[in-house]
């Protein structure tokens, strides 16, 4: 949603103080131009990336108009269901969850907490590691060491989006003056034209340099940055998994596991003590 508002706030400042000033919109707006600037960028995109980053990236792109921020409520329903597998395995034992994480669609547990069991990256993760932790019988170091692996590797692949688009950011203002060029070009052939005439063509040569600055700082250069934050956003959601796993193979009671990993949630999303135990209680109540 702040993505769209985004959008309109560039271009009504950007179109809306050139008109204040008594600018000419039929001046600005040059289709070659971008036809010009974007074909060449997509060209670019399609030369330097295989085919599985161009998926990803047209993958990618709903998020940044849908937004990746969990919310509050959101990692509440994951300390809430990493302390019910918790206390599973405190009363019951490991192996208890067995079943909970080999087939967490038809797990009791999970299936209480749909937005987790909708978020494939955070329950493939606690799966995943539980599995192993079950499998392996591993001290807590080489746990940790495994699920820090597990979260580099995923943060490179949610980083590869936001890097390809830099790269095209960072491209455009050259592709807007290679348009600018070719509008000179253009302007030269009309050499014996009226002033009128030749003013008119280089204004519209100048367009592309204009049009370049302006998608690399005001658009293509925001969106990747804004996928950036959603790569950060999802290491932090992982990370609350990896505290909590690494707090149970420390043999935590399950209320201080949940609460270590309440502890590595950063910033207004992050509930507070109250917030936690208010809906452990509530949890244990049902």
């Amino acid at each position: 949603m702040f993505a769209i508002i985004g959008i309109f706030v560039v271009l009504g400042a950007v179109v809306g103080g050139y008109l204040l000033e008594g600018g000419n919109l039929h001046v600005i707006i040059q289709p070659i131009e971008v036809l010009i600037i974007f074909g060449a960028a997509t060209g670019a995109f399609l030369i330097s990336s295989p085919k599985k980053v161009v998926a990803q990236v047209a993958g990618s792109i709903g998020a940044v108009f849908k937004g990746h921020e969990m919310g509050k409520q959101g990692y509440l329903d994951v300390l809430l269901m990493m302390f019910e597998l918790l206390n599973v395995a405190r009363k019951d034992g490991l192996l208890a969850i067995e079943s909970h994480v080999n087939n967490p669609d038809a797990s009791p547990i999970f299936t209480k907490y749909p937005s987790v069991l909708a978020n494939h990256a955070i329950k493939d993760f606690m799966c995943d590691n539980f599995k192993a932790f079950l499998a392996g019988n591993m001290n807590s170091h080489d746990l940790e060491n495994l699920m820090d692996i597990d979260i580099e590797a995923h943060h490179h692949h949610a980083m590869v989006p936001s890097e390809a688009i830099a790269k095209i950011a960072d491209g455009m203002p050259a592709l807007g003056i290679v348009a600018a060029v070719l509008g000179v070009v253009l302007t030269m052939g009309k050499i014996s034209e009226p002033p009128e005439v030749l003013g008119h063509s280089i204004g519209a040569a100048l367009v592309g340099t204009f049009l370049g600055v302006l998608s690399a700082y005001g658009f293509v250069g925001p969106i990747s940055q804004n996928l950036a934050y959603g790569a950060k956003e999802h290491e932090i959601q992982l990370n609350v998994v990896k505290t909590a796993i690494l707090a149970c193979a420390m043999n935590w009671p399950p209320a201080m596991s949940v609460e270590a990993a309440r502890r590595a949630i950063s910033g207004s999303e992050r509930p507070s003590f109250e917030e936690l135990e208010e809906a452990i209680k509530a949890a244990r109540q049902k």
